[in-house]
């Protein structure tokens, strides 16, 4: 599902324009990265949560090569999915 697609079913299931919801989806979007880019951890209870985490630096290997190749730390971003997504998961048949 695309963000069209979602905006589209969102709309249609709240019964709104799809114009407030894609205003929405884009207001959440942007939050989130000023969350993130400020370090906080945003969590939305039963759905998600998403924070920001640093991974140390290591050596790799280059797979073409055989390599080793140092990988600086680096930020990363984290989510997590939430109860009732994880609850939606497993009720569906492998």
């Amino acid at each position: 599902m695309n963000k069209a697609e979602l905006v589209s079913a969102i709309a249609k299931r709240a019964d709104v324009p799809t114009s407030t919801v894609d205003s929405v989806l884009t207001g959440l979007q942007d939050e989130l990265v000023d969350a993130i880019t400020r370090g906080e951890k945003v969590a939305v209870s039963g759905l998600l949560t998403v924070e920001r985490t640093q991974r140390s630096a290591r050596t790799g290997r280059n797979p073409q090569t055989g390599e080793s190749i140092d990988i600086p730390a680096a930020n990363t971003v984290k989510v997590t999915a939430g109860s009732n997504l994880k609850k939606a998961a497993s009720n569906v048949p492998v």
